[in-house]
């Protein structure tokens, strides 16, 4: 009596892998089919109109007569100085200082982060103790740390690798702590029936599954951490090294604004480059998952 219902359901089961993945198949045959050129138009025209926009608008403002030309100048104008700046050596050389101190900066934010956001996160004492610290320290605006700096390291590279830890690593620590309060508890304790003890147990099972906050995380870190080192650069300028804060800060002193509007127009495109590539991870963590519908 009992083996027929037992044997129904193992022929069942086959025909069900099957139909499952004959759906896979078709979808994943649906998106290859698209052309890779209308994938690239469907993708790039909403930026390209979204700066035809702002360009329109800009431009409006100047027209309007609000500001003078010498204190608001328009695309016209900045556009050549931004032009002229990208094709000099110099100006490169400035800004490869300064993504080297934002990946630095970056990378320390993430290993304090993580090593923080995993403590706090698996020991209630430390949650009790540090979890509303953390989130001050992330609420806290990150140039109110610089006379602190200063105090301490002086006009040094130091001193903004110090500011910009502190911008980042709360953010990334909260991310992560995020992702691990809402791991379901039946998955930890599947893990722990397969023996998953300690660092394993974090490698294996916590850390994959916290992914998708933890990426958050990490896209507000270095939101934080580009903020942090912008203004780091301003404040403080180390003799004579140029760097894309400096580059800002003496094109403001010389009242030069179609170079600073450049300035800005530069870190404002670095800024979205490196939001391109979190959403990349973002979408491959997704495809991965199985999360993204057909397009």
């Amino acid at each position: 009596m009992t083996t027929e219902p037992r044997k129904d359901t193992e022929d069942l089961a086959p025909a069900v892998n099957r139909e499952l993945a004959g759906l896979d198949a078709l979808e994943l045959t649906v998106r290859s089919r698209r052309n890779p050129i209308a994938r690239l138009w469907s993708a790039a025209w909403p930026v390209l109109a979204a700066v035809g926009i702002a360009l329109a608008l800009w431009q409006l403002v100047v027209l309007s007569g609000w500001k003078e030309s010498w204190v608001l100048p328009g695309p016209a104008d900045v556009l050549p100085e931004l032009w002229n700046s990208v094709t000099s050596g110099s100006f490169w050389g400035a800004v490869g200082l300064t993504m080297q101190r934002a990946v630095i900066g970056f990378a320390v934010s993430v290993l304090v982060g993580t090593v923080l956001g995993l403590a706090v996160s698996r020991f209630g004492v430390l949650r009790r103790a540090f979890g509303s610290l953390i989130t001050g320290l992330q609420t806290m605006p990150s140039i109110a740390w610089f006379p602190l700096a200063i105090l301490l390291f002086q006009l040094s590279e130091s001193a903004i690798l110090f500011v910009v830890v502190l911008g980042a690593a709360p953010s990334i620590a909260n991310g992560l702590i995020a992702g691990v309060d809402y791991l379901p508890p039946i998955l930890l304790r599947a893990g722990k029936v397969m023996g998953l003890r300690g660092l394993s147990q974090y490698r294996h099972l916590i850390l994959p599954a916290s992914l998708p906050a933890f990426v958050a995380g990490l896209k507000q870190g270095w939101a934080f951490a580009w903020r942090s080192l912008m203004a780091g650069e301003l404040l403080v300028q180390i003799g004579t090294t140029s760097s894309v804060g400096r580059l800002l800060s003496d094109s403001r002193e010389l009242s030069d604004t179609a170079a600073m509007i450049s300035v800005m127009l530069v870190i404002l495109v670095i800024g979205i480059v490196i939001d391109q590539l979190f959403g990349l991870a973002d979408r491959t963590l997704r495809n991965r998952w199985g999360l993204n519908a057909a397009d």
